[in-house]
């Protein structure tokens, strides 16, 4: 029989069980006739999206907020200039960001106190990378999004560099922008703000990947940290797929194996990894993988 091995860690990390939770609980003011939305969606991961829609909480479309409106900050945080302005028309706010990306709001902060200039290693247009340059202008902080070692260009003109990390980032990637602004800085600080869970994640492919005959990366095409997670897997293991759904997987994957590796990303709920797990099964005796 086929061995399907599910790593531990995969699934909803502690900030977006945190905020599912909130607009789970945050749905009971639509009893009250209060609207409730989302500042785009609540978590990468469009089935949940969807789920909590059914519950009344959706994410803003175009729709024209009124006084009294119930406005959800989604975990990956906003701009507080964005955050003053919604509190100001009187709309019901509800911060739902992580406290792994406070951290790095108080970490740019920080740093810039002390006069560093600022390296942040992220995606340039990720809404958490957004919302962490909004508190770096805040504070009157100056610096930089990395996403490539190019980007360092900018970075050597200065002498004192505060370094931190967008909370999904490579482990990888992160160590490699210290290695090569230690070579040039002449004073280098760094904060590790990468979360533990984008860590554990990666390192549970980095140990199935390359033990099984293919692996299944579950999570929105949209999720940086899922994106990292197929990257990292692809490049042990060829037959490496992402999906978002059980509805994507496709039997000729399966032909002949006899192990198979699940993980998720960490806005992925566990009733779609476990329905992409029963999937697997079915599809497996279909095909006599245990043969």
């Amino acid at each position: 029989m086929v061995e399907i091995i599910v790593a531990p860690n995969a699934g909803f990390c502690f900030g977006v069980k945190r905020a599912v939770k909130l607009a789970e609980e945050s749905s009971s003011l639509t009893r009250e006739g209060v609207r409730v939305y989302t500042l785009g969606p609540i978590i990468h991961n469009p089935q949940e999206v969807g789920r909590l829609s059914t519950k009344g909480v959706k994410p803003l479309n175009g729709e024209e907020l009124r006084e009294g409106d119930a406005i959800i900050i989604r975990s990956h945080g906003i701009p507080p200039d964005k955050e003053r302005e919604l509190r100001e028309r009187g709309l019901r706010v509800i911060d739902a960001t992580c406290p792994y990306v406070k951290a790095v709001h108080e970490a740019v902060c920080k740093l810039s106190e002390e006069g560093y200039f600022i390296v942040l290693v992220g995606e340039k247009n990720h809404p958490e990378v957004i919302g962490t340059l909004g508190y770096l202008k805040e504070c009157g902080g100056k610096g930089i999004v990395v996403e490539s070692l190019e980007d360092l260009k900018e970075a050597f003109k200065h002498e004192r560099i505060g370094v931190v990390s967008q909370t999904t980032q490579s482990e990888k990637f992160f160590k490699e922008v210290v290695g090569e602004l230690a070579l040039w800085v002449k004073e280098l600080k760094v904060i590790n703000t990468i979360c533990n869970a984008t860590s554990v994640r990666q390192e549970d492919v980095y140990r199935i990947a390359p033990e099984v005959d293919v692996m299944v990366i579950i999570g929105g095409k949209n999720s940086g940290n899922t994106r990292r997670l197929y990257t990292i897997s692809k490049s042990l293991n060829p037959n490496s797929y992402h999906i978002e759904t059980a509805e994507e997987l496709d039997p000729s994957w399966f032909e002949g194996v006899k192990k198979v590796g699940i993980t998720a990303g960490a806005s992925t709920p566990d009733w779609i990894i476990e329905q992409v797990r029963v999937k697997i099964e079915e599809i497996c005796k279909e095909l006599s993988c245990c043969s």
